[in-house]
């Protein structure tokens, strides 16, 4: 790879003298308006584009622009990249990139030791000093004298490289973020070619913007590469991987993708009937910039609307979704048994944020379980999916349309903040290499009923409205098995609500055995579900290293079970559940597999875990006698 210098000569003899690193985490962050988020996101396509395997994490304040120069309103992306071993955004960063004293409050206690802090320093000040409720000037108190500080004039810089342009000042501050960012290319020998493609691409109607910010990024570039302060430049090599065509990619977009793939796969028509609700809105805006493929997108007034205009969708014959998060499931509770009762496949997905109401719209929990997997009147079972990685939520919003379909069934699929914003590097799938989605249409009409049944998975068949001699009617009421009329018999409801239950037990029939890491393992088994998936793996796989005899189960199937769940614990002598909530997965393993102890180890506090946490409580629970 030939980086290409400010000055368009090949940089080839800095990049061979920078040093090598397996990995590296960086974080920027800075006021909600100083657009950390944009150039986290440029930083990772571009260390994407070149090979590496990578994890982010964005976290950004609740508030549209909350108060600006606060600890509060620090809006921060962290990413983690590398050439092997990255399976989370990182515990701890490398490099802090701190736009205002309250960015650097905000995460000094989280940084390594020796990392290297860039700080806009025309912005340390005593105005802002107060702001962040800093009674003293950390860069000269003595507080980070174990670090590497870079007093970068980020703002007098971008002012001085678009002073000949005629822009506002507002104009010019927007701009600023790239100064930064050119200096972090120059600090891990990373093109810049990518982002300027970028800035051609998003502001091509408006070639001021486009020059301005390739001005202020090759200053930034410039800026380090003559600065004194640099001991060294890094570069962290590409990843091995299988061959095939990679693109970095959110969970929200990969959830949206798996749902276009999965309609192609089953032959129907896609609808989405939704309202718009942090962190699920990105998954209705991306699906609506996929018209081109017929699918029907229908934001509704109101949670409500939402998911009932899906549910009709769904007895027309479509597969049809709807989107939300926590509060906006309380909302649909009532429909959901609605489609219990009528027995039509619907998709509903749950982007988990920290509740309860509004709660932290923008951190992230795993605090819906109970809800989904319980949370509707009478008896109302359907199955429960979790998905595990940002890329993963293709696949998994893929089997969530699958089962739905094939098994005449509600799905939950749960999702949660932390991956949905999230990013990693994703393999494209062809339509040819995934499997087949089989609808359970009639055979003939002789033989048809509107609740006759599969025997051997108590699915009902599904027929499209208006078609000749199908007619049929269905609604909230009670049914009788098989011809689908009103029943108010006392027989019949027991025997339908147990049928209904079966029927969703018998999904397990269907679905992959669990795997575990570890196999050779005996001592504690770490036991995950969901988003928290690749952090749990980077913490057993550092124990293993260490010597330690522990394994790791990460469910993605929560309700039901696969069948050698059973199993699977009965090796470990120990079981501890880690979950972001206050032990609700734990509650479900002690309701079905009551025979295991279980030690629940939980955290609340809108953060994903750390690795070093887990590390400790997994070792206080080995050594404990």
């Amino acid at each position: 790879m030939l980086l290409k210098s400010p000055a368009g000569r090949e940089n080839e003899k800095a990049y061979m003298s920078a040093k090598e690193l397996k990995g590296a985490v960086i974080k920027f962050a800075g006021d909600s308006g100083d657009g950390m988020q944009l150039a986290g996101s440029l930083f990772t396509s571009t260390t994407a584009f070149i090979g590496n395997q990578i994890a982010t994490f964005p976290d950004f304040p609740s508030e549209i622009r909350a108060p600006t120069g606060t600890v509060a309103g620090v809006s921060g992306f962290q990413i983690h990249f590398g050439s092997t071993g990255v399976h989370s955004p990182g515990d701890t960063p490398d490099v802090l990139v701190a736009m205002n004293p309250a960015a650097l409050k905000a995460n000094m206690g989280d940084l390594k030791p020796a990392a290297t802090i860039i700080v806009d320093i025309d912005t340390f000040d005593r105005k802002n000093f107060d702001k962040a409720g800093l009674e003293a000037d950390p860069l000269t108190d003595g507080s980070l004298d174990d670090f590497q500080v870079i007093k970068a004039p980020v703002t007098s810089m971008t002012k001085t490289s678009l002073a000949d342009m005629g822009l506002s000042n507002k104009e010019m501050m927007q701009c600023k973020n790239m100064f930064v960012l050119g200096m972090v290319y120059w600090l891990f020998s990373e093109p810049m070619e990518p982002t300027i493609q970028f800035f051609e691409r998003k502001f091509k109607v408006n070639p001021v913007v486009v020059e301005a910010n390739k001005k202020v990024l090759l200053a930034g570039y410039n800026f380090a590469e003559t600065v004194e302060a640099f001991t060294s430049s890094f570069t962290v090599p590409p990843a091995k991987k299988a061959p095939g065509m990679y693109r970095n990619i959110t969970g929200n977009q990969a959830t949206a993708w798996g749902f276009l793939a999965a309609a192609q796969k089953a032959g129907r028509g896609l609808f989405l009937g939704s309202y718009p609700i942090t962190p699920a809105t990105d998954i209705l805006q991306e699906l609506a910039r996929h018209k081109w493929t017929g699918i029907k997108i229908f934001q509704a007034e109101d949670e409500i609307a939402g998911i009932c205009s899906a549910i009709g969708a769904s007895f027309a014959g479509d597969l049809a979704i709807t989107t939300t998060s926590g509060p906006g499931m309380a909302l649909k509770t009532e429909a959901i048994g609605l489609a219990v009762m009528t027995e039509l496949p619907l998709v509903v997905v749950d982007v988990q944020r920290g509740g309860p109401s509004t709660g932290l719209p923008t951190k992230t929990e795993q605090a819906d379980l109970m809800q989904a997997v319980y949370g509707r009147n009478g008896e109302s079972p359907v199955v429960v999916l979790a998905a595990s990685t940002p890329a993963d939520c293709f696949d998994w919003a893929f089997e969530a349309s699958r089962i739905a379909i094939e098994h005449m069934t509600p799905v939950i699929l749960l999702s949660e903040n932390y991956i949905a914003n999230g990013s990693e590097q994703w393999k494209i799938q062809t339509l040819e290499e995934l499997p087949e989605i089989h609808p359970p249409l009639p055979v003939s009409r002789e033989e048809w009923s509107p609740y006759k049944r599969q025997a051997e998975t108590l699915v009902r068949t599904w027929v499209t409205p208006g078609t000749a001699g199908f007619e049929h009617r269905i609604g909230g009421l009670e049914k009788e098995d098989g011809s689908g009329n009103v029943s108010y018999t006392p027989a019949n409801h027991h025997h339908m609500v147990k049928t209904r239950a079966d029927k969703v037990a018998k999904v397990a029939d269907d679905i992959p055995l669990q795997r575990y890491l570890g196999k050779d393992a005996n001592k504690l088994l770490v036991v995950g579900w969901g988003g928290q998936f690749g952090i749990l793996v980077a913490a057993v796989k550092e124990m293993q290293e260490e010597g330690q005899s522990v394994g790791l189960v990460n469910f993605n199937y929560i309700h039901p079970l696969p069948k050698n769940t059973e199993e699977i614990f009965g090796k470990f002598e120990k079981i501890v559940v880690c979950e972001l909530n206050n032990g609700q997965f734990v509650k479900h393993l002690r309701a079905q597999l009551p025979q295991f102890s279980y030690e629940p180890f939980n955290k609340i506090a809108g953060q994903p875990f750390r690795v070093a946490e887990l590390k400790r409580k997994f070792y206080e629970i080995i050594e404990r006698k």
